[in-house]
């Protein structure tokens, strides 16, 4: 295939090669009749076109190319272009021989890499204290070296101000920071499946999301000031040592948390906070651990009466703390003091089922 294709080149080579002469040799007459037609084919061929006529790169250059073999005052009556357009075609063509424009490095400052802002907002974000020239050390000890100016054209053109921040921090952010120390506590019921309403108390701790929500007198059908009271002493006690840890006891303002009720947390030293009037999202927490409760336990059992409700918590509180996991803490269990050690999947095992509420939860472990 490759030899017929060189072929057919070598071919049409020599045919054009060998009319060179023809033409050089033929009379001027037929030429100048040539012409004649040619010139008259083209006026026709103008006159149907409804716009100008766009020439390609290729056809200035050789429209330039041939300029030079025709006298100069013999172009208006050849060239479809008047005089002054066939030179300046001709400067560009002899501009661009010389134009070495696309190898030269663009002046100024690099732009700066879109990875590079995107960290420089991150830091500015995640820590509202850092001024311009703090986020720009931390870039480069991580590898980045960048200018202060830039960095502060970047805070800049994100509306991001100087620091300190003039705005303090959100619900969300200081729930974030304060985790490790804040307790929330609230209120929740429990129909009976006679239709008796029973109250708990639900405490849990952000850091660590262990709960707390039974006791001796964990469950009531007449929640009280001097109830409420007691199950803080409750969990005083339970914690024992641990209760020195809490900084904070976030609750709701019912009237059933009285003075008598902060004085437990104030004792060891625990700042009492209260929420917003009808603002769920401030105690969002101890909220959604409520909601877990009723989707994993009540919405599934009877409860008959104030002990079964106790047991029923009890034993849900065991699960939640001891096997449950969390993706806040990485799928451990509250309880867990790290991740579990990574085991041979070539290694036959034996998985165990542990029923929990009578089998409305399972926990799996595997055999010894």
């Amino acid at each position: 295939m490759l030899h017929r294709v060189i072929i057919s080149i070598l071919y049409r080579a020599t045919r054009a090669l060998l009319s060179v002469p023809a033409v050089l040799l033929r009379r001027d007459v037929a030429k100048d009749a040539e012409l004649l037609v040619l010139r008259h084919e083209n006026a026709v061929l103008r006159r149907q076109l409804s716009g100008p006529v766009r020439y390609e790169p290729a056809d200035r250059f050789w429209l330039a190319a041939l300029s030079s073999l025709i006298p100069r005052r013999r172009w208006s009556g050849v060239f479809p272009v008047t005089p002054g357009t066939l030179l300046a075609w001709h400067r560009g063509l002899i501009a661009g021989k010389w134009d070495y424009s696309d190898r030269r490095r663009r002046t100024g400052r690099p732009p700066t890499a879109a990875a590079l802002k995107k960290l420089v907002l991150r830091l500015a974000q995640e820590n509202p204290r850092w001024g311009h020239r703090r986020i720009q050390g931390e870039p480069a000890r991580l590898g980045h070296p960048i200018a202060p100016s830039t960095v502060w054209e970047i805070l800049h053109a994100a509306g991001i101000g100087p620091a300190p921040r003039r705005t303090g921090p959100s619900w969300r952010e200081f729930l974030s920071t304060q985790a490790e120390g804040i307790i929330a506590a609230d209120f929740f019921h429990v129909d009976t499946v006679i239709g008796r309403r029973l109250y708990a108390l639900a405490f849990l701790e952000h850091g660590t999301r262990r709960l707390h929500v039974t006791g001796v007198t964990g469950v009531t059908a007449q929640p009280t000031a001097q109830w409420a009271t007691q199950q803080a002493r409750n969990l005083a006690a339970d914690r024992g040592t641990r209760v020195e840890s809490l900084r904070f006891v976030l609750r709701d303002r019912d009237s059933k948390y009285t003075d008598s009720f902060d004085a437990v947390f104030e004792a060891e030293d625990t700042e009492v906070l209260l929420s917003a009037p009808r603002a769920p999202r401030v105690n969002a927490h101890c909220e959604r651990v409520i909601g877990t409760i009723r989707r994993e336990a009540l919405d599934h059992i009877l409860i008959m009466n104030e002990a079964h409700a106790r047991q029923v918590l009890a034993e849900y509180q065991e699960h939640y703390n001891c096997h449950r996991p969390h993706r806040s803490r990485d799928q451990r269990p509250p309880e867990a003091p790290g991740q579990p050690a990574v085991l041979d999947d070539r290694v036959p095992r034996s998985l165990l089922r542990t029923r929990v509420l009578g089998g409305v939860i399972n926990e799996y472990r595997y055999a010894a």
